[in-house]
């Protein structure tokens, strides 16, 4: 009991000026990914309704289902259980677009899924947590005594991805040449800032992770693992190609880290168990993105040479 009370104790130090940027931060990275995408793109997707379902599938429905059937076989502390359905409900983090064209997979059906789940997550995402968390009664109990208001929710999702998903592809439909300019400084400028802003964080918070980094150690790794091979495997059952099914893969390991943190600090007053699985979550599907991705594609190339 005591371990609980301690985990539950834990404060993450990220004041309201941090999360101020890193809202800033996930909303530029948004707008810079948005500037990219173009109305052609969701038009390709709907063409082929089968990928999208697929797509679709194993991020929003699939995770957060195998999700709780790990919690309910693991049975972790609850604030762990519940940042592991905040991941879960999270849309895929938009570094997936970088590490899908890394590995050889399909490049536009990453950033033409990111879109397609960045404008369904403003509902899926508060819709998942909320269902999916009141199903087991420990993390029900949490949801009880935040309050969890699902219309705020709501309302924060759609401010830090759907806004600048809106504009950056008004600016890309009227102002294309302008769009890809800001976009070729922007998405790497950004991407920097947000990976700084994360070890920046990490280092302020160095003796609460080395304590406490073996709660969530096994937890997080097991469950991004998990959702590459959830990702993969689905898109392999519908017998989807190569590059397509790599990018599925992508799109479900690699999960919005950062945007479940603003919501556990903006909803869960940063609750400990909560915030400590997903700031690690997302230094961890960072280094397991690269890692995989310069697997895939280095075996791309393999392929390339002996076609």
């Amino acid at each position: 009991m005591n371990d609980q009370i301690d985990i539950d104790a834990i404060k993450i130090n990220f004041d309201s000026s941090g999360l101020w940027v890193l809202n800033i931060a996930i909303g530029i990275i948004m707008f810079g990914v948005a500037l990219g995408i173009s109305i052609d793109d969701f038009k390709r997707l709907l063409k082929n309704p089968k990928i999208l379902f697929v797509g679709v599938l194993s991020q929003f429905i699939l995770l957060p289902a195998f999700t709780f059937l790990i919690i309910l076989l693991l049975k972790p502390h609850p604030s762990f259980a519940l940042g592991m359905m905040m991941i879960a409900a999270c849309p895929g983090g938009n570094v997936s677009n970088f590490f899908s064209k890394m590995a050889g997979g399909n490049a536009a059906l990453s950033v033409s899924l990111t879109a397609f789940a960045t404008l369904i997550c403003i509902f899926m995402t508060p819709l998942n947590l909320q269902f999916w968390g009141s199903l087991y009664e420990p993390t029900n109990s949490i949801l009880e005594t935040v309050a969890l208001d699902w219309v705020d929710l709501l309302k924060l999702v759609s401010l830090i991805l759907g806004i600048p998903l809106f504009f950056g592809m008004l600016i890309k439909h009227y102002h294309s040449e302008m769009a890809q300019k800001i976009e070729n400084v922007l998405k790497p400028l950004s991407m920097l800032v947000f990976i700084a802003l994360i070890f920046i964080a990490f280092s302020q918070n160095l003796e609460i992770f080395v304590n406490h980094i073996h709660h969530v150690l096994f937890l997080v790794i097991f469950h991004n693992i998990f959702a590459y091979f959830l990702g993969f495997y689905t898109a392999k059952s519908f017998k989807l190609n190569k590059k397509d099914t790599k990018t599925i893969a992508m799109e479900t390991g690699i999960q919005n880290g950062g945007l479940g943190l603003l919501l556990i600090f903006g909803f869960f007053d940063g609750l400990g168990g909560m915030a400590l699985l997903a700031a690690f979550w997302g230094i961890w599907d960072v280094f397991s993105g690269i890692i995989l991705a310069t697997y895939w594609g280095r075996n791309s190339k393999k392929d390339t040479l002996i076609e």
